[in-house]
């Protein structure tokens, strides 16, 4: 087995050689050629139930297959050390189709362990896809389980206050119930839950491991038989990763091990000297050892990743700040090559409930590659600025 680098690289690309070409070929094409009424009918049946093509089986609709997706699924799948991946359009529509397929196999109630992404949280607590939630901290777990929980589902690291969770811990609390996290914050190059037992590995790949702002899509590593289900969702509903996007993500992995280590070494330094700030009270990264008191960078995770969240004296306070920013944007989103700031509780995490909503004076920055100097003194006067 190949290091993450190497894997990060190479995954995906098999056979390109036989092909006659170096780079990932771009097929856009909506529709394939069919053999003939019954071999193309045997193909659309295999297709539009979950399964994969046969060698030599027209593939007969985008919709159903595309070589250039399947291409960047083998290469996030091999990543995360999970046996398949299957993509999506977005974050969210990979994990509707999670949900939709629990509720389909009867299991529609989920565990959800707060805090999670403000979208995630949101479309739970809603109910929109039948499901129902009971929403808990890691230790309320097993309590909460019913006969008819399918999932419990966390993010580690958390969005927006990175907290840390002990995923074998959660895996043994979950008791048999199939556990989904939320990888995108520290991508495989970083953290792998497969190998701490969870069954489903989701990711928004518009954020790392596209890096670079211009690809929408997302992603669930997981086993063959959930991996079926989840592409007959994809078949039936839609929610699609087209060619493009597809591609691009798939260029997005060969750089993301040097991206992401190298915004997290930057990350290091900027938490650092902000916990020094009088003007803060408080940062919130899994680098600092008060962020991490069970221990689980080093262990679980490879490092703590270059997302960060500090907090001011006041929700005004804060709320002016990204209004003072020069050099980093003011914007949602985040592990692109440029730094990112942005209010949770007044954007990300509006719609979710008052009990779990972010500290009001809570601002979140997604640390990019510019010099970490010119970072930190671009958010120390704005802070200063705005006080």
């Amino acid at each position: 087995m190949f290091g993450p680098d190497t894997t990060a690289v190479h995954a995906g690309r098999a056979g390109l050689t036989a092909l006659g070409v170096h780079a990932v070929p771009l097929d856009l094409s909506t529709t394939a050629p069919l053999p003939n009424v019954h071999d193309g009918g045997a193909a659309y049946e295999r297709l539009a139930t979950g399964g994969t093509p046969e060698e030599g089986q027209s593939t007969v609709y985008q919709r159903l297959w595309n070589p250039t997706v399947a291409r960047f699924e083998e290469g996030l799948a091999q990543l995360e050390r999970a046996e398949q991946a299957v993509s999506f359009a977005t974050g969210m529509a990979a994990l509707s189709a999670v949900l939709l397929a629990a509720v389909a196999a009867g299991k529609g109630h989920v565990v959800a362990v707060r805090p999670l992404y403000g979208g995630s949280d949101h479309l739970l607590a809603t109910a929109l896809l039948g499901t129902t939630v009971t929403f808990v901290q890691p230790a309320e777990v097993r309590a909460a389980l019913r006969p008819d929980t399918g999932l419990v589902i966390a993010e580690t690291p958390a969005n927006p206050d990175l907290r840390l969770l002990d995923i074998a811990a959660l895996v043994r609390e979950a008791d048999g119930v199939l556990v989904l996290i939320d990888n995108t914050f520290a991508t495989p190059v970083l953290q792998r839950p497969v190998e701490h037992g969870a069954t489903l590995v989701l990711h928004s790949a518009t954020k790392f491991i596209g890096g670079h702002g211009d690809a929408m899509g997302g992603v669930v590593a997981t086993d063959a038989a959930w991996a079926a289900r989840l592409r007959q969702v994809r078949a039936v509903t839609g929610g699609l990763l087209t060619p493009w996007p597809a591609y691009l993500l798939h260029r997005g992995l060969a750089t993301m091990p040097v991206r992401v280590r190298a915004q997290q070494e930057s990350a290091n330094k900027i938490a650092g000297t902000l916990a020094g700030h009088e003007l803060v009270e408080r940062v919130l990264y899994p680098g600092l050892p008060e962020c991490d008191p069970l221990g689980l960078v080093g262990s679980q995770m490879a490092g703590p990743g270059s997302l960060l969240s500090f907090e001011l004296a006041s929700a005004e306070h804060a709320e002016r700040v990204p209004g003072a920013v020069s050099l980093i944007t003011h914007a949602v989103s985040l592990g692109g090559i440029d730094t990112l700031i942005q209010h949770p509780a007044g954007l990300t995490h509006r719609p979710v409930a008052a009990e779990a909503k972010p500290h009001a004076a809570m601002l979140r920055v997604s640390i990019g590659l510019e010099d970490p100097a010119d970072i930190l003194a671009d958010l120390v006067a704005a802070i200063e600025a705005s006080r």
